[in-house]
């Protein structure tokens, strides 16, 4: 059974460029994306950052939605730790009622940004009345299947599809909790390649749910392999330790530093590596997705292509989709 494609983006802002010019190009690649096949189009949630134009999915899908026709559009994801799950489920049931059939709804556990910016978004809530996120997940899919009829509170209006809904997750805590709240599992490749901890992860889904998770990753198709190798050899993760036990990741050591200053926790250590990214031609790209579907039965990819120039990202695009990748090819 061949296997779909997706597309993930953050609408990088390009050195000298606006945000107004990223979400543009945004646009334009979920355009392509439809015309080319792909099954899915999901867009990020990040805050008060100054390289991303995407801070805001749900308005960002709504956008999209109107200016495609038959592509499903949705968030990978919605940072929920900041959100009522009953605003989450008004918002999407909204969003599908616009466009029936269409529209996912994927949730993350991350903050999405730095220390001031998940202070601000969670400015009016009370800690110890807050829910956790197993709880959260249990509320949305309360409110979006909920019985018209019901007392309320009703998260109006009630689509004629309800939206699908999918967890972002890269462990085998991740995986139990969306088997048992009936959640798809989108594995976060691109945050954690490690193949040990992919093959528990699915092994945890698969036993729990009877289902293969979607594997998201980040790939770039040059023409040549040498090119792909330069143009992604410079990438780096920077994973944080503070003493108080946290840990993140963030791209530069000067981000690293800003995160610490922020939480007003000192540094215990960093830890930079590079990301996890496939890469090459087209042709060696698609081995190496083949080899994961064989390995795993992998359904569907989510593919983010990294923050390269706009033009870049669109060719990649264009060169995997001439390797039949996608449905339409």
């Amino acid at each position: 059974m061949p296997y779909l494609l997706s597309l993930l983006d953050k609408s990088p802002i390009e050195e000298g460029g606006t945000a107004a010019e990223a979400l543009r190009t945004t646009v334009r690649l979920a355009q392509r994306a439809e015309e080319l096949g792909c099954h899915r189009f999901w867009v990020a949630e990040h805050h008060s950052m100054a390289n991303l134009a995407s801070s805001a999915p749900e308005t960002l899908i709504a956008y999209l939605l109107a200016k495609t026709a038959r592509i499903r559009v949705g968030s990978g994801g919605v940072m929920l730790q900041h959100y009522s799950a009953y605003k989450v489920a008004e918002t999407f049931n909204l969003l599908a009622s616009l466009a029936p059939g269409r529209v996912d709804l994927g949730v993350g556990k991350a903050p999405g940004g730095f220390p001031l910016s998940t202070r601000a978004l969670q400015a009016g809530v009370d800690p110890a009345k807050k829910p956790d996120f197993a709880e959260q997940l249990s509320g949305i899919n309360t409110y979006l299947a909920a019985d018209p009829a019901s007392e309320g509170p009703h998260a109006t209006p009630f689509p004629p599809t309800q939206p699908e809904r999918f967890l972002l997750g890269a462990s085998v805590d991740s995986a139990e909790l969306a088997a048992a709240k009936g959640w798809r599992l989108v594995f976060a490749g691109q945050l954690n390649g490690d193949p040990e901890n992919l093959r528990k992860t699915f092994d945890a889904y698969t036993r729990a749910s009877g289902k293969t998770p979607i594997l998201a990753l980040a790939a770039y198709a040059a023409e040549d392999a040498d090119v792909a190798r330069k143009a992604v050899g410079d990438l780096r993760i920077v994973k944080v330790f503070l003493v108080d036990g946290r840990s993140v990741n963030v791209g530069t050591e000067e981000q690293a530093a800003e995160y610490a200053r922020q939480a007003g926790v000192a540094i215990d250590r960093l830890e930079s590596k590079a990301p996890s990214v496939l890469h090459g031609t087209a042709a060696e790209v698609r081995a190496q997705l083949d080899d994961l579907h064989s390995r795993y039965g992998i359904s569907e990819f989510i593919i983010e292509t990294p923050a390269l120039a706009a033009a870049e990202r669109l060719a990649s695009i264009e060169r995997l989709a001439k390797e039949r990748l996608s449905l339409a090819a």
